[in-house]
């Protein structure tokens, strides 16, 4: 060996399982941060009534999370791209464990809102701090599947959100458990500050990130951005996944579970479980899109594909209505396993643009993916007030089933939008942009 040669450990690749352990420690913030996401679904009786809250504020309570967190991801993106995702994801947990404990503590609507409105931007950080460590731990070929495997954990998240926080609420109280929540992601922070690593240089391996892309960049913040939208595929990415986001974040991430309770019998477990199902099937089939895109070796008719049968079956479950309990949880189902398409927004906007502006691309579609619960849970929620007829029940609002339907049919006036915006997308073939 030569003199001034790297030592030999450090012309090896990492080993899968340090390599799959960094990743996954970035998971579990990605977990807590889907938890959050999700939980006011679980929540809206005792939210409703402890704050007095109409459908549009609860529905701008929820989205709250969302405001914050759409506006993170570019900046995101650049902070990850810069600073590296360990120091990101480490403070963004610690603020999302006060944010957490704020909105458990909140004597009123708007210190909830604060409360929200942190964890939002906190959170914001977990997926692209993930995409960001797949890049530089993980083989390039991996990368779409690693991003249908986030989502997968993430909604193991909303699953928490769903039937184990609908019993520990049961027992404990909606605001002791979001104090234990709080706690927890606190420890995260902790676990992740001492265990993650931005690249495996920094634990004496060779990295899989080009070696040209991880000098220091010296380009300025506002060079970036007119670099990155300056490529077509980057402004249809951040619009048209949407319309696949917000039928699954807008209905089981909120509005679904008083819907099926006043209309279809469910009790509130009952329609959280149906939620968390829904959920649980939009991640597990963001798998099997990954692996046909990769077969395919496209990422545009995938998602096209998506689009329409998501709409399709989106369209059936809300103009039939009294359908038996069994139609009705098939199509909802297959609505969410078909929406699972848009996990493909990642690699595809990633391959879209240089790989220096991989982490500021990932941040962008993330932020398209977060428009959708964004728009969609206080819109529904204000068509709900428009149409309501003055009915209460136990304290809170009851909707019609014709104010549902209004109301969930903007998920349809958005899906027309996607198609339109993804017939000009520039297909990639899944290969990186030269």
């Amino acid at each position: 060996m030569k003199s001034g040669d790297p030592p030999l450990q450090e012309s090896r690749l990492p080993p899968a399982s340090l390599a799959w352990l960094v990743w996954g420690l970035a998971a579990c913030f990605y977990l807590v941060a889907f938890y959050q996401r999700v939980a006011p679904a679980v929540l809206t009786q005792e939210l409703s009534r402890d704050f007095r809250l109409s459908a549009a504020s609860l529905g701008n309570l929820s989205a709250f999370y969302f405001y914050s967190y759409v506006a993170a991801q570019i900046p995101t993106g650049l902070l990850a791209d810069r600073w590296g995702p360990r120091k990101l994801l480490t403070a963004g947990a610690a603020i999302a464990a006060l944010g957490t404990l704020v909105f458990a503590l909140a004597p009123n609507v708007l210190v909830a809102n604060a409360g929200r409105l942190l964890i939002g931007a906190s959170a914001g950080v977990a997926f692209v701090s993930m995409l960001k460590l797949a890049t530089h731990w993980m083989e390039p070929r991996r990368f779409a599947f690693t991003s249908g495997l986030a989502l997968f954990i993430g909604v193991l998240g909303a699953t928490l959100a769903g039937v184990p926080l609908r019993m520990a609420v049961d027992t404990f109280g909606w605001r002791e458990v979001m104090v234990a929540s709080a706690a927890v992601t606190a420890l995260v922070a902790v676990v992740v500050w001492i265990a993650v690593r931005d690249d495996p240089k920094d634990r004496g391996f060779e990295s899989y990130h080009p070696a040209q892309d991880r000098a220091v960049t010296t380009t300025s913040v506002a060079s970036d951005l007119r670099a990155i939208f300056g490529y077509r595929n980057i402004w249809i990415l951040l619009f048209a996944p949407a319309a696949l986001s917000s039928l699954t974040l807008s209905f089981g991430g909120l509005w679904g579970v008083p819907f099926l309770v006043m209309h279809y019998g469910f009790t509130p477990t009952g329609a959280a479980t149906m939620a968390s199902a829904m959920l649980v099937a939009w991640s597990l089939s963001s798998l099997g899109w990954s692996v046909l895109s990769e077969r395919l070796r496209r990422r545009k008719a995938p998602l096209v594909v998506g689009v329409v049968a998501a709409m399709l079956l989106w369209a059936a479950t809300i103009f039939l209505p009294g359908l038996g309990r069994g139609a009705l949880v098939a199509l909802l189902i297959a609505a969410s396993a078909t929406a699972g398409a848009f996990v493909l927004t990642f690699a595809f906007a990633k391959e879209s643009v240089p790989s220096r502006l991989a982490g500021t691309a990932s941040g962008i579609a993330n932020m398209g993916v977060m428009i959708g619960g964004m728009v969609m849970q206080p819109a529904i929620g204000i068509l709900l007030d428009l149409n309501w007829d003055g009915v209460m029940a136990d304290g809170a609002r009851f909707y019609s089933y014709e104010a549902f339907q209004r109301a969930f049919a903007l998920i349809l006036a958005w899906g027309a939008l996607a198609l339109v915006l993804l017939a000009f997308a520039r297909e990639t073939y899944c290969r990186p942009a030269s």
